[in-house]
């Protein structure tokens, strides 16, 4: 019954259908991928350029789209104990993104800008997609694999494959290279369907965006004439005057002044 439902989703559900999904496919499939402690220390390691050989020193705690991974701490006292720093990390495999590395700042969303208020948190981003952080994909196995998946994706859309099109064929390529080969067979419809609510998602968030901008000109422009009409009455000029000089229809000019 679970099957069919996906299938049925898959074919006919709208976008906000997908999008509530992507959440727990692509957390399914981190989780699948990281399911291994062995390629938890990987990547621990490769992060930190540290060296730990046993796994069952690292402690996991593991959220909706997030995993939490430290060294375990056996310090106790009366004294204040010293905590483990925080990192903060995005790996992030889009278009968007040139640089190998970028970090970002919650004070940067502050009306006052980056470095004020009472509470800062920094976040490096860090690009994983092909010919980015190589030193990285390296050390860690697993996550190297991953990008070679999204990798092959992104290259069969630029040859103009469709969005499925692309999926599929990407996922044979690296079952055929052994990519991943063992939870692909295993598990390649949920990966298949992961993959095309991701993909349909940037495709939103792109068109959110454009409709966003649209919007946002549109508004500027708006406010633009509204001043321009203010400035006009103020000096005296009619109706007809001030629809002649912005080249707009009198009704137009009319609805600005009512406001």
């Amino acid at each position: 019954m679970r099957k069919r439902n996906v299938k049925q989703w898959y074919r006919h559900g709208d976008w906000w259908r997908r999008l509530r999904l992507n959440r727990r496919y692509k957390d399914v499939l981190f989780r699948r991928l990281f399911r291994e402690e062995q390629d938890l220390l990987d990547l621990y390691n490769a992060l930190n350029g540290s060296a730990y050989k046993d796994p069952g020193e690292l402690e996991v705690v593991t959220m909706e789209d997030v995993i939490f991974m430290k060294m375990k701490n056996d310090l106790y006292g009366k004294g204040r104990i010293g905590l483990p720093t925080p990192v903060y990390i995005v790996f992030y495999n889009g278009s968007g993104m040139q640089t190998d590395r970028l970090v970002l700042y919650l004070s940067d969303a502050y009306q006052t800008g980056r470095g004020s208020g009472c509470l800062e948190c920094s976040c490096e981003v860090i690009n994983i997609n092909r010919g980015h952080n190589q030193g990285l994909l390296e050390k860690c196995h697993r996550l190297w694999e991953y990008s070679e998946l999204t990798g092959e994706v992104e290259e069969n859309i630029v040859k103009g494959m469709s969005r499925e099109g692309a999926v599929h064929t990407a996922i044979e390529s690296c079952i055929e290279r052994g990519i991943l080969r063992e939870m692909l067979l295993a598990e390649k419809g949920e990966v298949v369907h992961m993959l095309l609510t991701e993909y349909d998602e940037k495709r939103h968030l792109r068109n959110t965006f454009e409709e966003g901008r649209k919007e946002g000109l549109e508004e500027g422009r708006e406010e633009k004439l509204r001043e321009l009409v203010h400035k006009k009455l103020s000096r005296g000029k009619s109706l007809i005057e001030i629809a002649e000089e912005l080249e707009e229809e009198i009704s137009v000019i009319e609805q600005m002044i009512k406001r």
